[in-house]
């Protein structure tokens, strides 16, 4: 290699290291009062803040988080969207990569954040704490990089949640996935008039262009997004940038987010931007009256008594066609900044069957189910139940067996018409009750993964936000009705299809993803809506290790929170000891 070409080399090395940096939080965690909506309510919080902190770092940087515990909950916290590469333990999955925080406690994460740039979030992995334990992640390029677009007056978080005027408790026993309101930023704003005069008000200069980075860290709700009298431009969606597209209203699922350019271009006023929900489960979800919530774009010089524009919020709450149109709409930005081709040999094909299906009711109890049973969640008729005992990498690191089964099937016990299904016999019948098993599949190092995602109709049809942990995936394709494999395939987007962490399943339809498994570990892939966590709308992928020590699982942290003091199950990689549930 010629001189020159090597002095480069190492002066770009030197560079790289020189703009990483260890950026350090510390999260306290505890029960706190307060009173986004009508009245006081004690909640977890993180540093007494709703939404929590956000951390801003730039790509290459090295993240550590002290979570100090002081909360009356067991918590982990998830790093929504980042690959953990190299750092599988710090990936907070409740019971899959780690046993929680217990009261008291603490746990310090560390990982590096690279290879991905924009919006992610943090929130709490144990079911319904993400509803206040949540905040944004800010990635920036490194040092001296620019965006790959023109660089922006302003950034600004916008996040999205739901709030319950009852305690979190309380909610865990309550089945409906409707909140007593939204918020932005965490707060009401004037749709009620215990909140009027709490709105969340962005300040914009008339000329101006803003970057929004805006993420619904909801429970359980899509969410329409709009401005009024505004377009903005979408150049990012999960930390992935997207060739530049222009749109009045945005959806977002549970767990996405949104890079967003808006210019003031508009005369100087007050002008609403609104949320509202978008539910395409209303057979057997009951419908609030109203849900939509406001926030304040405010031009400096404006007369603050005066009527702000409205919004024209998608007519209905399951307005599919404004959300298939946007979702479907987005690309990849071919050579951006750590965008990837499409591998094109597939290794691993699956297809998966997702939606709801039920759960005998116990003897002497009334459940809230069709046919009187308990609503369960299926992935090719499966039902996750989370283990209770030790954590699911670690009985993997461990060799521990009882904790999971490595039979997830490729594809549903019974070919059927998925998005028409109806019992006509026994065979159907039996797809009504999933079996409940802590099923993964294990995939080998750097294999190309091919899944389709078929949503159903058992029970009801309903759009699904599936997340996968430790990687981002390619979107090939959306479609309704049932998956074609001659017709569809020939659709699908090899070139430069937009790369998400979450997708929405459409109602009665279907996705197409790819990913490549390197990454070795145990990642969840599940239902980003916190109500189908308990009904087990989950699966994990195991990646196996590849050749090398920096391509395997290294040993867990020897402060990984434990939930059993036993030391024998933490003696060894060869301990086999059964653990069964």
């Amino acid at each position: 290699m010629p001189l020159a070409i090597q002095a480069f080399f190492v002066a770009l090395l030197f560079s790289c290291i020189a703009s990483a940096a260890i950026v350090e939080h510390v999260f306290h965690v505890e029960d706190v009062m307060m009173k986004p909506l009508c009245k006081e309510q004690m909640i977890p919080a993180v540093n007494r803040s709703l939404p929590g902190p956000t951390i801003d770092v730039r790509e290459g940087d090295t993240l550590v988080v002290h979570v100090i515990n002081n909360s009356t909950y067991n918590i982990t916290i998830h790093w929504h969207g980042v690959f953990q590469r190299n750092s599988p333990w710090m990936d907070g999955a409740n019971m899959i990569t780690q046993c929680p925080i217990q009261p008291g406690y603490n746990f310090t994460y560390r990982f590096d954040i690279t290879g991905q740039e924009g919006t992610l979030l943090w929130h709490a992995h144990v079911v319904n704490l993400r509803a206040t334990l949540h905040g944004a992640i800010i990635i920036r390029p490194r040092s001296g990089r620019p965006y790959p677009f023109p660089k922006p007056y302003k950034e600004v978080p916008i996040i999205f949640a739901q709030w319950w005027d009852v305690d979190l408790r309380v909610l865990q026993l309550r089945p409906a996935p409707i909140a007593d309101a939204f918020l932005i930023n965490g707060l009401a704003g004037d749709t009620y008039s215990c909140s009027k005069n709490r709105m969340y008000n962005l300040k914009v200069v008339q000329g101006k262009t803003y970057l929004l980075r805006i993420i619904n860290a909801a429970l359980n709700t899509h969410l329409f997004f709009k401005i009024a009298n505004h377009n903005v431009t979408v150049v990012a969606i999960d930390a992935a940038y997207t060739t530049p597209y222009v749109s009045d209203v945005m959806i977002l699922t549970p767990g996405q987010t949104v890079d967003a350019l808006l210019t003031a271009d508009q005369p100087i006023g007050l002008y609403y931007m609104t949320i509202s929900a978008y539910i395409s489960a209303h057979p057997i979800v009951p419908l609030p009256t109203d849900r939509t919530i406001n926030g304040m774009v405010v031009y400096e010089g404006a007369t603050l008594n005066t009527s702000p524009a409205k919004t024209t919020m998608p007519e209905g709450m399951n307005h599919i066609s404004t959300a298939h149109r946007f979702s479907s709409n987005m690309t990849s930005l071919v050579g951006g900044p750590h965008w990837t081709p499409v591998p094109l040999h597939v290794d691993e094909k699956m297809f998966i069957t997702m939606g709801l299906g039920l759960d005998p009711c116990p003897l002497g109890t009334k459940c809230p189910g069709p046919l009187g049973q308990r609503y369960a969640g299926s992935l090719n008729n499966r039902t996750f139940p989370i283990p209770q005992t030790l954590s699911l990498q670690e009985a993997y690191y461990y060799n521990i067996s009882g904790i999971y089964t490595d039979d997830f099937p490729n594809q549903p016990p019974l070919k059927f018409d998925y998005t028409n299904f109806e019992v006509t016999g026994d065979n159907e019948y039996k797809m009504l009750f999933p079996e409940r098993k802590a099923s993964v599949k294990k995939l080998k190092f750097n294999s190309t993964v091919e899944v389709i995602v078929q949503n159903t109709a058992i029970i009801t049809s309903e759009s699904h936000p599936m997340h996968l942990h430790g990687f981002n995936f390619y979107v090939l394709g959306y479609g309704y009705g049932n998956y074609d494999p001659i017709n569809d395939a020939r659709k699908l987007n090899l070139v430069n299809p937009q790369m998400r962490n979450t997708v929405g399943v459409p109602p009665g339809g279907w996705v197409v993803l790819r990913f490549i498994a390197d990454n070795p570990g145990a990642w969840m892939f599940h239902c980003h809506m916190d109500a189908h966590l308990p009904y087990g709308i989950i699966m994990t992928f195991i990646v196996e290790n590849g050749p090398t020590p920096e391509t395997s699982l290294q040993p867990p942290p020897s402060n990984l929170p434990q939930c059993t003091r036993d030391p024998k199950i933490y003696e060894s990689p060869t301990t086999n000891i059964d653990l069964s549930y």
